[in-house]
């Protein structure tokens, strides 16, 4: 009986909304959808120099962004001299690996890089709900069934959260914003040594 009165309690503590602990007041949703602009145009080539820092190996070089058609990127990292670090292509649901560092070729780091990349260059995601606090707006979503938060200030994206039990696991943070191109962006893990940093050389 204890125990279960200690993980209630843990678990009431952990549900805490999201959006109340950063004081948003829930309104009605008015759109359906919320709209990733950043990595929209396929006349464009979105190229970035990049730093990634995972454990104890840091990488750095160019990451460059290709819109090929709708719902179809291509991703890719090379160094400075321009020799390929990681190509892959993302094509709706499907994902492949051109080519990917024999060090950085396992699994779980793959998968990760795939979320991440595919969260970056996702344009369209369902709301679920809407809350406000001044100029800002905070929209819940939901992708593969785990729950992301889109914060908006004076119409401008400048986050993307995933949240567990309350808590931020994923932070991709959109700064230096013009004419729909976010030039300063960071990936920050919370629950493992992985981050990415890219700004804008074009």
């Amino acid at each position: 009986m204890r125990y279960l009165l200690i993980s209630i309690c843990t678990c009431l503590i952990g549900c805490v909304s999201y959006v109340k602990k950063n004081n948003f007041k829930e309104v009605t949703i008015t759109d359906k959808v919320v709209y990733n602009p950043y990595f929209s145009d396929n006349s464009k080539d979105y190229v970035y120099k990049a730093k990634i820092d995972v454990y104890n190996k840091s990488f750095g070089g160019i990451f460059i962004v290709k819109k090929i058609a709708e719902a179809n990127h291509r991703v890719v990292f090379t160094t400075e001299m321009g020799s390929k670090i990681f190509d892959f292509t993302f094509h709706n649901d499907d994902f492949k690996v051109n080519y990917i560092l024999e060090e950085m070729d396992k699994k779980l780091f793959l998968n990760i890089l795939e979320k991440d990349f595919r969260l970056l260059i996702r344009e369209n995601v369902s709301i679920f709900s809407k809350s406000v606090k001044g100029m800002s707006e905070m929209l819940e979503t939901k992708i593969l069934g785990k729950k992301y938060y889109y914060a908006f200030k004076q119409g401008k994206l400048n986050s993307i959260t995933r949240v567990k039990m309350g808590k931020e696991k994923l932070q991709l943070i959109f700064s230096d914003i013009s004419d729909a191109t976010a030039k300063n962006i960071q990936i920050l893990h919370h629950n493992i040594k992985l981050t990415i940093k890219l700004k804008s050389i074009n």
